[in-house]
């Protein structure tokens, strides 16, 4: 039966069989590179089971134990039916982090918050001098995307995300555009319940327009001033609703404030 196949690759490697010694750990360093070097890329659907055992010299459990510790540190995402597929690297840098922060006492949040804030409003400089049509064609799709969800009623959260992450494709900067991918993983949880208050999305809407207006008229100091006030309002939201989740510091130490 044919491997089926994703964006039409499937990882493909000839494997060198291990030593047996600590064979799942073993299993999990030779799978991890594979990933790391490349050889298996973001969307690849990797080889079945048994043909990586055979590969490998391993029975099926290590193996399967060696998998489920990638799936964990978010390398793989596992799809019942469909097959295993390495994910975008962001998603595997970002998953430790998330662990890291979730049931803290949220102060690491105004930290998230300033980082992206710099980040991000010259990202948006960066896209007005750089971006092609095409990639203003994509950020104005966002926008109309959000529109839709505004008018409808829906969640705003996928078109909010895809746009900021389309602004950071086109300032053409792979390394802060997987910097940008980091931080909105990260601040996920909060931006699903900032996004809940009544009337946000549609001021969201308006200042993602004002965003994308200084960028397609290809005004740097516009586009990088509009992401600011975008990210200052959004990190008073957040204030809001750390407040309003009522949870205090496991050790009883006061919250710091969320940048305004």
């Amino acid at each position: 039966m044919p491997i089926k196949r994703l964006n039409n690759r499937t990882a493909t490697r000839v494997v060198t069989p291990l030593v047996r010694t600590t064979l799942t750990a073993s299993a999990f360093e030779q799978l991890i590179s594979y990933v790391v070097k490349g050889e298996w890329k973001a969307g690849d659907r990797i080889p079945p089971e048994r043909d990586l055992c055979q590969q490998l010299g391993i029975a099926r459990t290590s193996l399967r134990e060696a998998l489920k510790a990638m799936e964990l540190v978010g390398m793989l995402d596992s799809r019942v039916g469909d097959g295993t597929f390495v994910c975008p690297r962001s998603e595997f840098l970002s998953r430790p982090l998330l662990w890291a922060f979730t049931g803290t006492d949220h102060a690491e949040l105004r930290d998230i918050m300033e980082a992206r804030e710099l980040l991000e409003r010259d990202l948006a400089s960066l896209a007005a001098r750089r971006a092609s049509d095409a990639e203003l064609d994509k950020i104005k799709a966002t926008i109309e995307r959000m529109r839709e969800s505004v008018a409808n009623g829906e969640s705003t959260l996928e078109a909010d995300m895809a746009f900021h992450l389309a602004i950071a494709e086109a300032a053409h900067n792979e390394v802060l555009r997987n910097a940008v991918q980091l931080l909105r993983n990260l601040m996920k949880q909060w931006l699903v319940l900032k996004l809940m208050i009544p009337q946000v999305p549609q001021h969201v809407l308006e200042e993602h327009e004002v965003i994308y207006a200084a960028i397609q008229t290809r005004d740097p100091e516009a586009a990088r001033n509009a992401m600011e006030t975008h990210l200052q309002t959004t990190a008073h939201l957040l204030e809001q609703v750390v407040e309003r989740s009522g949870k205090s510091s496991p050790n009883g130490r006061a919250r710091r404030p969320v940048k305004q």
